[in-house]
């Protein structure tokens, strides 16, 4: 049976990625910490003015409850919260945190932990039938950090990739543990920099965003 054809979209702080389930090219182009939501459906459009779709996913960073944004993403700019996409789209529109969205597309089965490291740190848990977004990323880690001062972009720029990749080693290591997770999967664009995977970890890939943005339109998932 046919599905309707989605475009997904990842917005993240680096860039803003589109895909369609009927097209095999992928298409991006640059976000950052002015990135208005006004402005990024003015690049999406413009982005995917040739492209024929009849329903929406949208990876947005920040916590999502019942498909609205409840505050503003920390690496964009203002004007997120209440933002009405399915309205600017004219067409159905699931918006979901973006972790959430490589997750599911990840999710080989039992119980998994995803960790983005990018721009931020995103996190997600997903098992059969449900998928958390969770907001580990601001959690105090180590004297005044966050986790994400430590595993996101300014961390990485901070202690440089050797002592960075210790971090991720660690932190792995802490979470493992305590979600007891058969399963990790490091994803994010900065994942590619380890130099050597945590036990028991794998290496995501933005292109199963895409993946998850089709999951979360035909299998019987649970969202938190």
């Amino acid at each position: 049976m046919d599905h309707p054809v989605t475009l997904v979209v990842d917005i993240g702080g680096n860039k803003i990625k589109l895909a369609c389930s009927c097209e095999a090219e992928r298409r991006k182009v640059p976000s950052g910490p002015d990135l208005t939501p006004q402005r990024a459906m003015t690049l999406i459009r413009e982005l995917a003015a040739d492209w024929r779709f009849e329903r929406v996913t949208l990876g947005c960073p920040g916590p999502v409850r019942d498909g609205r944004l409840l505050g503003e993403p920390v690496n964009l700019g203002g004007g997120w919260v209440g933002f009405d996409f399915a309205a600017a789209f004219g067409k159905p529109t699931k918006l979901v945190n973006d972790a959430l969205l490589q997750a599911i597309g990840s999710w080989q089965g039992g119980k998994m932990l995803f960790l983005g490291l990018g721009t931020g740190l995103g996190s997600a848990l997903v098992c059969p039938g449900t998928a958390l977004a969770m907001e580990l990323a601001h959690l105090p880690y180590k004297r005044k950090w966050t986790y994400e001062d430590c595993l996101g972009r300014r961390g990485l720029l901070r202690m440089g990739r050797k002592r960075w990749e210790k971090v991720v080693h660690d932190v792995v290591a802490r979470f493992r543990d305590a979600f007891l997770v058969d399963d990790v999967v490091l994803g994010g664009g900065n994942a590619k920099r380890l130099r050597h995977l945590p036990a028991g970890c794998r290496l995501g890939s933005n292109a199963l965003a895409v993946i998850g943005g089709l999951r979360v339109w035909t299998d019987p998932i649970r969202l938190l």
